[in-house]
């Protein structure tokens, strides 16, 4: 049988109307920019976001999914405390002359501070001493970490050690950031409200969230920054508005200055352009598809959950809705038996595709039954 393109109802027509595609695409001197909506996990916007580049300490978030699994399943507790062995302190202690918590040397840290020296002062030290508490050292903290990232859904991302120092196989791509921003927020509620704490102080010295968008009163509350030579500037971001929370992914910048002015834009026009979009209902009927042996000589295809989507007010007579299936569709038909496909498309948006299934059940026809029916396609060609 040949698959069978329709255009949906009049119905269907007029919701296309009323609905929107995605943006223009928007100038911008980042490299890579990925934005999502966070409520249904749709990336709205992208510019090389499926490209994999060096995350810088943006990566350190899977660092923390890490540590927050080992608190959840009760290996480790908030009062346990971490050695800062030479090696972390060497490579990521006052000595380093990276990023640091300002740890002593040999000093034992309680987990507590441990999450809010890599959340808000982005501590290397911090991170090796986690990592080779929960592993026995970094590199095998940093395999586990890619195996992690294989279960949410991480597919390219790749660890080569836990603070995001530059390494040519430490890479991920801005999409992926912004899923496993999505899950830490999702996942770990009770840990995510840290990345809003604008300051900590350790060994007597305090320090200040390095994310911009936290001090702009613009609803941001996470997640985390991240720059070497290597990867230029960037910066993992939350914000909500009006009950709407949108993640943005942004790299390759050229300074601080640049991180801050650009991720405020952006942010500013994602929240202005893009809106949440109810187009169908769950159950709703599409179309009637024609069957074959069937008691019935149609079948409703429905979708089963209600179909919303995020996307920009602009070009909105170019949203494009389809239904696709193999016609006629033989009997017997199982009620939510999947039938069909919806596809939703838009210029510059990736084809999205959803199940369509069978509103009833359809039995299929007698040895007579069949006879006379093949004998009335026969006789109407």
């Amino acid at each position: 049988m040949t698959a069978r393109l329709t255009l949906l109802s009049s119905f269907l027509i007029l919701l296309a109307v009323l609905a929107a595609a995605p943006a223009r695409a928007i100038e911008s001197p980042a490299e890579y920019i990925s934005l999502m909506d966070y409520d249904t996990g749709e990336i709205i916007y992208e510019k090389n976001g499926t490209e994999l580049m060096a995350p810088a300490s943006m990566s350190k978030l899977m660092t923390m999914v890490m540590l927050f699994d080992a608190i959840r399943d009760g290996r480790v507790t908030l009062e346990d405390e971490f050695v800062i062995s030479e090696n972390a302190w060497r490579k990521g202690g006052a000595a380093s002359g990276s990023s640091t918590m300002f740890a002593e040397l040999g000093s034992r840290v309680p987990v507590k501070d441990l999450i809010y020296g890599v959340i808000v002062q982005s501590g290397n030290d911090a991170c090796i001493a986690i990592a080779e508490a929960l592993e026995g050292s970094e590199a095998a903290f940093a395999e586990k970490m890619t195996e992690r990232a294989r279960e949410i859904g991480l597919a390219k991302s790749t660890f080569r050690n836990a603070t995001g120092w530059p390494d040519e196989g430490h890479l991920m791509t801005a999409n992926e950031l912004a899923k496993l921003a999505r899950y830490i927020i999702d996942t770990y509620p009770e840990f995510y409200e840290i990345y809003a704490v604008r300051e900590f102080e350790w060994n007597g010295i305090s320090q200040s969230n390095r994310n911009p968008l936290l001090y702009m009163n613009m609803g941001a509350d996470g997640l985390k920054t991240g720059h070497t030579s290597v990867s230029g500037y960037g910066l993992t971001a939350s914000a909500t508005r009006n009950d709407r929370r949108l993640i943005l992914v942004v790299n390759g910048l050229d300074s601080e200055k640049a991180r801050a002015n650009e991720t405020q834009r952006l942010m500013d026009w994602a929240f202005r352009e893009f809106r949440k979009y109810d187009l169908l209902e769950a159950g709703q009927e599409l179309e009637r598809a024609p069957v074959w042996h069937g008691t019935s000589r149609t079948v409703p295809l429905v979708i089963p959950e209600a179909l919303a989507l995020t996307m920009s007010r602009d070009a909105r007579k170019n949203l494009d809705l389809k239904v696709r299936y193999d016609s006629p569709v033989q009997a017997p038909i199982e009620q939510g038996q999947v039938i069909g496909k919806l596809q939703v498309s838009a210029p510059g948006m990736p084809t999205r595709t959803y199940d369509l299934q069978a509103g009833e059940s359809v039995d299929e026809l007698g040895l007579f039954g069949k006879a006379m029916s093949a004998l009335a396609a026969l006789i109407s060609g």
